[in-house]
Order: structure tokens, then C-alpha cells, then sequence
């Protein structure tokens, strides 16, 4: 049997080999739906949309996406040890599916986290069904909507590549990795800080739109007292008299009486709409550890610091620990392997600082020199000794030569000391 064949029989789909869900109809040869826009694209919610909210949900996302998600072997110290290179860790480094590499999968993830509160991450081709056997490769991943949450199981919707279509499945909770955000008490609750926001800011965005709906809100005083139906009625004739000069002239020109006062009542209505917004805009930032020199670049190193350990961390654990439970088994945990994550120490560092770093750590012996040349972006020495872990200042020993010190022989003391007679033979 050829290894083409035996992989495409050892092959599993979510959508065509889930007994529950099985599609009837056939694809034939049609390409499958067109749209203007990407249909798997994460879509915020119209508050959301509408506000300054993607804004910070994007920012967070993008930053999620530039830390390292990998597939790792551990040793008995739960230390880093390896890579792995499996069809999960192809995932979530290199192509999570065929619409999405590793960093838009989990911008992606990121995104629609914060965004709904609480995600499944999908397994969709997998090498064997993942429904009642314990160790399975995973080929592609999909991030899918909660849509109906039951005791063993939960019903999603996910984008199906192969119709270009969003269906619901029914998938057991073990079957699929389900991560909850941890900022969901103030973000996604119904009365939450952000919740809050959304609604004020909806409110203005109602008083601006009438504000600026281009109607004039005039008062006509007429010189007569309007009463009785008649002059209801001429009342009436004559305010659409106005409106009628007013939309027929080419520069909204219209005359009156003399004895008619005209009020203007467009004035901007004084309200605290917008402090009440600020208010809240601030009080959401110190609850999510987020500052304004965070979005504009600003942000010096104790800032970032905070951002990253108060927001960016915890989202990073709830999606390794959803991701180690799911997918990785308890005898793949047994020899070490785990999901783990790795943030670059040196993307904030400046160029001057990192020569005096690169020195501490080689000389410490914490890196090598062709692994300081990475981070720095040069290409590695073909040296060998740059891919030695030691210190460069200190002479190097060879291998025959004696290490330990020679020691110093003993100074005997010489005394002077009278000669004795020989005894006597007795």
C-alpha cells in the first residue's frame, strides 16, 4: 500500500465524516459560493463596530498574535526542551487552515475571544476521528462561535472551506479545545464596564446624527392669535410656504413679514454625554491594564510591561491551558509534551542597551554568539566557537592540559644546628 493511499485512508474530515451532521447533497464540480469580502473573516459585533472598541479589541489582538504558541516537549522539571513538530504545532506556527497562516489564526482567536466572550477552537481535518480515540494528528484548525452550550456537548458555528458556508455542528466538549476569557466580567457581561460604554457611546453617536440632520427646528411667531381651526390652518399654509422657498432656492433664501419672528432652535444641546464617555473610556483602560501611550507608541518599558503581564498574559494562558487539556492526551502529557508559549525579551530593547545585554548573557553563558546573532538579525558565524556556551574573556584551557592549579613545592627551613659528637660504642 502506498503512503498516498494509507494517508487519505487514515484521513478524517469534521464535516463529511460526522455521522451527526453528514451533508446529502453533492459538490459535483462547482467551485462553491463567491462573496465580495472573506466569509471566515472574524465579524465584531455592530456596537463594536461602531465604536472605539475595535480599535482596542485589534490592538489587542495584534499583540497576541506576535507571541510564539508552539508544541513543546518538556523535562521532569517541566523546563523547555524541544519543538515538536506535529500537525498541531503546523498550525498554530506556520497554516492553520487554507484561509489563515499561524499569526492570523490566532489574531483570529484573539479577536473573536474578546470579543464573544467565550470560543471553541475546532479541529476540522484531523488524521482519524477524534470522536472516541484518544491520540489524533491535527491537520487544520477553524475558530468557531458558541452558539448552544449542553452538558457533554456544544453546538457551534464554524466556516466550512469546502462550501464556503458557516454551519452549526453539534461536537462533544471534548472533541474541540473551549477557551473563556478571562476579562469576560468586564467586558462581556451584561452590565460590564465596557457593556456600559457601548451604550453611551451609541447615545451620542444618536444625539450627533440628529445634530447634524441638516433640519432647521424653526419657530414662525405669526402677529395673530391662533385658536380656532381657520387660523390652524393658515398657520400651517404658511410654515409650508417657507419650507417650500427654503428647499426650492439655490441658496435656502426665504422672506416674511414684517411682523413675523423667526427662532432658531438647532443650538447644540449642552449635555455630559461625552464626560460620562471619557469616564468610562478611562475606568475600561485601568481594568484592562491598557494606557493611551499603549495606542499611539508612546509607552516606555514599565508600561509595556504592565500591558503584557495584565492583559496580553492572561489571554495567553487561557488559550495554552484550553489548547494542553484538549489536545494534547494524559499519555503525550506523561513524556513531556505541553503547549507553551514564548514572548521575544528583546523586541523592546533598545540598540544601545543591547550590546551591554548581549555581553551579560554570553558571558554568563547563558546564549551563544551565533544565538546572539539571531535575535540581532545577522546571519551565524561559521566559527565554531560561536556556538560555544562560555566565556569569551577567559583563556581557553586545552583539553590535555592540567586544569588544577600546580601546586607550590614545600620551602624547607634550614637551621643551624650544632654538630653532635658520635655516641660512643658501648
Amino acid at each position: 500500500m502506498s503512503k498516498l493511499t494509507q494517508q487519505l485512508r487514515h484521513a478524517w474530515n469534521t464535516f463529511i465524516d460526522n455521522t451527526d451532521n453528514k451533508r446529502t447533497d453533492s459538490y459535483g464540480g462547482s467551485y462553491g459560493g463567491s462573496y465580495g469580502l472573506r466569509p471566515d473573516r472574524v465579524r465584531l459585533t455592530r456596537t463594536n463596530e461602531r465604536s472605539i472598541i475595535s480599535s482596542l479589541t485589534t490592538r489587542i489582538g495584534i499583540d497576541f498574535a506576535a507571541i510564539s504558541i508552539r508544541h513543546v516537549r518538556l523535562d521532569d522539571n517541566e523546563r523547555y526542551l524541544e519543538t515538536i513538530q506535529s500537525g498541531l504545532n503546523q498550525c498554530l506556527t506556520v497554516e492553520a487552515n487554507i484561509d489563515q497562516g499561524g499569526r492570523a489564526f490566532k489574531q483570529d482567536l484573539a479577536m473573536s475571544l474578546l470579543d464573544k466572550g467565550a470560543i471553541a477552537v475546532v479541529p476540522v481535518d484531523t488524521s482519524v476521528s477524534p470522536l472516541g480515540n484518544g491520540s489524533v494528528d491535527i491537520r487544520t484548525l477553524r475558530i468557531a462561535e458558541v452558539i448552544s452550550w449542553f452538558p457533554q456537548h456544544v453546538r457551534v458555528s464554524v466556516y466550512n472551506d469546502k462550501t464556503g458556508e458557516r454551519e452549526e455542528l453539534m461536537l462533544p466538549k471534548r472533541s474541540v479545545a473551549i477557551v473563556e476569557s478571562p476579562l469576560y466580567a468586564v467586558m462581556n457581561e451584561p452590565n460590564s464596564t465596557l457593556q456600559r460604554l457601548i451604550k453611551k457611546l451609541n447615545y451620542l453617536d444618536v444625539i450627533d446624527e440628529a445634530t447634524s440632520s441638516g433640519k432647521l427646528d424653526l419657530i414662525i411667531q405669526l402677529p395673530y392669535v391662533i385658536k380656532n381651526e381657520t387660523r390652524k390652518q393658515q398657520a400651517a399654509s404658511r410654515a409650508q410656504d417657507i419650507e417650500d422657498q427654503l428647499k426650492g432656492s439655490k441658496y435656502g433664501i426665504a422672506y416674511t413679514d414684517g411682523a413675523e419672528k423667526i427662532t432658531q432652535l438647532n443650538r447644540p444641546a449642552e449635555n455630559n454625554m461625552l464626560a460620562q464617555v471619557e469616564y468610562l473610556t478611562n475606568m475600561l483602560y485601568s481594568q484592562l491594564g491598557v494606557t493611551e501611550s499603549v495606542f499611539d507608541g508612546t509607552a516606555d518599558e514599565a508600561a509595556m510591561l504592565n500591558y503584557y503581564n495584565r492583559t496580553i498574559e492572561p489571554i495567553l494562558g487561557a488559550v495554552a491551558e484550553a489548547l494542553d487539556r484538549s489536545f494534547i492526551t494524559k499519555t503525550a502529557r506523561s513524556q513531556g509534551h505541553s503547549i507553551a508559549y514564548f514572548k521575544d525579551p528583546f523586541k523592546l530593547v533598545a540598540v544601545s542597551a543591547l550590546a551591554e545585554i548581549a555581553d551579560k548573557f554570553t558571558r554568563n553563558e547563558i546564549l551563544t554568539s551565533n544565538e546572539v546573532r539571531g535575535i540581532i538579525g545577522f546571519k551565524p558565524a561559521k566559527d565554531p566557537k560561536a556556538e560555544e556556551l562560555r566565556n569569551k574573556n577567559l583563556p581557553m584551557v586545552d583539553e590535555g592540559e592540567e586544569t588544577e592549579p600546580k601546586q607550590i613545592p614545600e620551602v624547607k627551613q634550614v637551621k643551624d644546628q650544632k654538630k653532635l659528637p658520635p655516641k660512643e660504642l658501648t
